[in-house]
């Protein structure tokens, strides 16, 4: 049996996603564990996959305009969206090379029948490039979702809170490949020398222009290296790495950590106590504790403990009061959907609320833990306000021993200091800003 090729496998990965509702990351590692390709054969199927979930909604707009209401096998729709995506989005595959691929492809998996209706609707598309640019009639919100294939619902939340300018930035930044980046590990190097220590492994890498640890790789396998393997440093992305310097954390004090996997921003908060004090690092799961408790090793942390327990019931753990505490709460994700794309079909209204809902709770639940004067951190990965301004203003309104700490902005990095809100409490990343992920962070205290 022939080898299969890159369009192959992630035409497999596009149809295991909408076959069992399954995140595409998962498939697609499982999938590129087992293939065996080459470097730039894997990162064709990641880009093909990725990007043709990220552009879903305007692919199947251009297409219903050839194929109506007709009603398409699965793989078939999939494929179609697939060869639309390199026709359009990706420059260095030949339009002609794209569409006897796909009809290739057809003839394999179907029928010549399948094969000829692949061929027409590819060729036709070509025929008519201004069908790109037919959108919808309606409202702004129809047409931006389209344009910028995003759910209707999502655009028309972000119009309200961001305006039209804003909006159409996030779209825009949320269907760009995102970038890799490192944080150096300050225990063992300095970013300076890590830089080196690269360019001698031949890996394309400069500092990053958010976060002082930071260093953003455009090249080379990073997570294999031996510079990885002996904790010169973690993969994380450059606006999470704003979490642990928001918490104010000092060597000798006490932090939780609440929901702490995978443990980026746990050993973030130990390298910057210089690995002195007692790091209380919680999961729901087992195999993430295990997760946490692996990179501090590597990383060569020794003052995380790594516990199981769901966050709601840490208060009964007697695990007593914390200078410090970290609430990485979960949430939509909707500031990660460049990585996560499926994200954004996968979510609704209701899961917002409900999150939001769990969110408080957690908040309120943990506070108390909170020593006299200490310090809690309030973050998410999402740009949702109900999420969070709402979360965190609410919480300080019903609880009057804790207010927003207005002092945030001197523990951030200099890039990020226009972005704290007149509360001086909150910070807002979109993902515009920064080419980073969207992030939210907030700072409170309680009172003496």
């Amino acid at each position: 049996m022939a080898k299969k090729g890159a369009r192959d496998i992630a035409l497999d990965v596009l149809n295991r996603v909408e076959e069992h509702k399954s995140y595409s990351n998962l498939e697609l590692r499982g999938v590129l564990d087992r293939a065996q390709l080459s470097a730039a054969d894997t990162g064709l199927v990641t880009e093909l996959v990725y990007g043709t979930i990220q552009r879903k909604l305007t692919l199947d707009h251009v297409l219903s305009h050839f194929v109506g209401n007709k009603k398409l096998q699965m793989w078939v729709r999939n494929l179609l969206r697939l060869s639309l995506y390199q026709i359009r989005f990706l420059d260095r595959i030949p339009e002609r090379a794209a569409v006897h691929e796909a009809v290739e492809m057809a003839k394999r998996r179907g029928h010549q029948g399948i094969a000829s209706m692949v061929n027409g609707v590819l060729r036709n598309v070509l025929r008519q490039p201004d069908v790109w640019e037919r959108l919808p009639k309606g409202d702004r919100a129809a047409q931006i979702s389209v344009a910028h294939s995003h759910p209707e619902w999502l655009v028309r939340e972000w119009l309200k809170v961001y305006g039209e300018e804003a909006t159409i930035a996030i779209c825009e930044a949320n269907n760009r490949t995102p970038h890799s980046s490192i944080r150096s590990n300050s225990l063992k190097t300095t970013v300076s020398e890590l830089l080196d220590k690269l360019a001698q492994e031949e890996a394309v890498a400069q500092p990053s222009a958010l976060s002082p640890q930071a260093i953003v790789v455009a090249g080379g396998h990073v997570a294999g290296s031996r510079l990885f393997r002996e904790g010169f440093f973690t993969i994380q992305d450059e606006s999470s790495m704003l979490v642990a310097p928001a918490l104010a954390a000092k060597p000798g004090m006490r932090v939780l950590d609440a929901c702490a996997a995978p443990g980026g921003k746990t050993t973030h908060i130990a390298e910057l106590m210089e690995n002195r004090g007692q790091i209380i690092a919680s999961d729901l799961h087992p195999h993430k504790r295990e997760l946490i408790a692996q990179t501090a090793k590597r990383l060569g942390i020794t003052i995380i403990e790594p516990i199981t327990s769901d966050a709601l019931d840490l208060p009964d753990r007697g695990l007593g009061t914390f200078d410090r505490i970290l609430l990485d709460a979960p949430c939509s994700g909707f500031g990660v959907i460049r990585r996560k794309p499926d994200l954004k079909w996968n979510k609704t209204p209701e899961d917002v609320r409900a999150i939001a809902q769990l969110q408080y709770e957690l908040l309120k639940a943990l506070a108390p833990m909170l020593a006299p004067e200490g310090v809690l951190v309030y973050s998410t990965c999402t740009i949702e306000p109900k999420e969070n301004q709402e979360i965190v203003q609410r919480f300080v309104k019903e609880n009057p021993e804790f207010v927003l700490d207005d002092t945030l902005g001197q523990d951030l990095p200099d890039a990020v200091r226009n972005q704290v809100d007149e509360s001086g409490a909150c910070v807002q990343i979109l993902p515009q800003h920064f080419d980073s992920d969207g992030f939210f962070i907030a700072r409170l205290k309680r009172k003496g």
